[in-house]
This record gives structure tokens, sequence and C-alpha cells, in this order.
């Protein structure tokens, strides 16, 4: 086995040291109301041990406080694809999307990635990663049968679209 200088100086046998990583909540917000008290859910979140990365759809900035949310997660807020001299972000390893509108939903559920927000999320449940949808859809859009479908779509895509805008019962989806 490799014998390795260890940072007290003298010789010692390679371990193997997996270093445990905090776990990456990408919380997609969207155009709507609610969307101007996401730093409640990411609050909440990390108080749950989370990291997290806030996309924007391109229409939420208008939604949100993107200076505060940089300074509450110390990171970008994220609403476009990456420059190839960016660095690549961290892969989420869950998702919620909060307030969810009907245009989100129904591109989600289709597909459809012309966004960077709509890219994260079309790509998720093919790469295993949990993704929680809080729907903010008022009720002539929500008895639609386009949005209907995209619902059930969702959910047999194993996506799962919750009633209401409850961060709590979103983050314990996630479980720990």
């Amino acid at each position: 086995m490799p014998r390795l200088r260890d940072a007290e100086g003298p010789l010692s046998t390679l371990a193997t040291v997996t270093e445990a990583r905090a776990k990456e909540l990408y919380v997609v917000v969207c155009a709507a109301d609610p969307a101007a008290e996401v730093s409640r859910l990411v609050a909440m979140a990390q108080e749950a041990g989370w990291i997290v990365q806030v996309v924007a759809t391109p229409s939420a900035l208008d939604f949100i406080d993107v200076p505060a949310l940089e300074r509450q997660t110390g990171r970008p807020v994220r609403s476009r694809y990456r420059k190839p001299s960016e660095p690549k972000p961290p892969r989420a390893d869950a998702i919620i999307v909060a307030p969810a509108t009907y245009n989100t939903i129904n591109k989600f559920a289709q597909g459809i990635a012309d966004t960077y927000a709509l890219g994260v999320l079309a790509e998720a449940p093919g790469l295993g990663i949990p993704v929680v949808v809080l729907p903010c859809v008022n009720d002539a859009l929500a008895a639609r049968t386009p949005y209907r479908r995209s619902v059930e779509d969702l959910r047999a895509d194993g996506v799962r679209v919750l009633p209401g805008l409850d961060w709590e019962r979103a983050l314990a989806e996630l479980g720990d």
C-alpha cells in the first residue's frame, strides 16, 4: 500500500477518507407573487442543513430580491446557462420548485428546456434527482386539461407535486 507523509510529518498508511459533502438543494423560483418570500424557504432549508442554490426563471428575476438572496446563500442566483469559461456548479441532490407557475409546470412535463431553470428541471428525473413542485396556479388554469395532464405526467416521472405552497412539507418530502 502506498505510504504518504501526513500533516504531522511521519509516514503513515494511506487511508481512504470520505468527506461528508453537504447536500445541494436547488430552489427553482418562477414569476409569481409568492416568489418575493422565497428567502423564507431558503432559510428553512439552510436550517435543515442544505446548501441552497437559487435558480430563477428569467421572469422571476423581477419578483425576487436577487442581492439579498445572494447574500443569504453566498452564491449567485442562476438564471442563465453558464459560459464555457465559468465553473460548473455542483449538481443538485434535490430540487424544490416554488412557486411553480402554470407555464413552468407544463413546459417541465413536456421536457422543454428553453431556459436554464427548465433545463435543470428537464434533466432531473432522468438523473434520479428528487423534485418537489409547489404549484401557484389559479383555479381557472388548474382546471385546464393540459395542466392536469402535466401534473399526471410529472407524477409518473416520480416528481412530487404538492398542493399549496407548504415549504415545510416540501422539505419534509425530501427527508434528510
